[in-house]
């Protein structure tokens, strides 16, 4: 089963130590995403049906609200990731390119000797209870930095490319979203939505999709994790309450929900939390 070996959590968003031997589903969140094989087989990222390998020397990135889903390669034994997810805010502040976004040029990245250097001590750091790395934000800093320029290379825009300028969602696509985000726990269809919104059903899934990046469900699934996560790393809520808040039968299909949205089961990723000021006082 995959198991989360660490997590922490801080102002760059989370980064996680996981051993996974399970295909994920399809999902998306609204972080900038950055997978780095660490051990075991090698795996593969699915961005928007393009495979891209996790595996000594490459490395994944994903935009945030790019759906994706993890597939191992060999099942035989887990594979030991890296993963990052860094919250737009943080690398707009920390960026070299004042004018910088969070979307990645291509998902593929290679990892060079530097890279690898800095994936290693950060996997080691996050296996060592008892080792204080005050450079942990700047190290994150580094890998994040390093895999928006590359991903930015060699491309139509050019390595100078400072990510797109979005125009702004349709005013029934912000209303839907509105919605859906006041209902994470509610009981309603997403037909239900498109109908307060104006549109008919093909025609509000086809637009939320080309506007937002993902279909109406992944981005009920990526709030529905979000609130999971945060109530599961900042609340002693029991993990059922955290279920049924948001809108689950019981805490088996939570569990499962949480499982294949993340990776591994919601009381362990609990357990593995820790926050970036408890890290640097160990």
């Amino acid at each position: 089963m995959s198991t989360a070996i660490a997590v922490f959590h801080g102002a760059f968003g989370r980064v996680c130590l996981y051993s996974m031997d399970k295909k994920m589903a399809p999902h998306g969140h609204r972080e900038g995403h950055l997978i780095f094989h660490v051990a075991g087989p090698a795996g593969q990222m699915v961005t928007e049906d393009r495979s891209s390998p996790i595996s000594p020397g490459q490395a994944v990135a994903v935009s945030p609200w790019q759906a994706h889903y993890y597939e191992p390669l060999d099942y035989s034994a887990p594979t030991l990731a890296l993963v990052l997810y860094i919250r737009p805010g943080w690398f707009l502040e920390v960026a070299r390119q004042v004018s910088a976004s969070m979307r990645f040029g291509r998902p593929g990245i290679e990892v060079t000797d530097h890279l690898a250097r800095l994936v290693a001590e950060t996997a080691r750091v996050m296996l060592d209870h008892d080792m204080d790395d005050p450079l942990l934000e700047d190290r994150l800093c580094t890998l994040t930095q390093a895999a928006y320029d590359q991903s930015w290379q060699w491309t139509e825009k050019g390595s100078s490319f400072t990510g797109p300028t979005g125009a702004a969602p349709d005013f029934r696509i912000r209303n839907a979203v509105r919605l859906i985000q006041r209902n994470l726990g509610g009981e309603f269809e997403l037909n239900f939505i498109a109908r307060e919104v104006g549109l008919s059903r093909p025609h509000f899934y086809k637009l939320f999709r080309n506007q937002i990046g993902l279909t109406p469900n992944l981005y009920l699934n990526a709030l529905r994790m979000e609130r999971a996560i945060e109530q599961l790393s900042a609340t002693q809520a029991p993990v059922s309450d955290i279920g049924l808040d948001l809108g689950f039968s019981s805490q088996a299909s939570f569990s499962r929900f949480f499982i294949s949205n993340g990776v591994v089961p919601p009381s362990n990723y609990r357990r593995s939390v820790q926050s970036i000021d408890a890290a640097a006082t160990f």
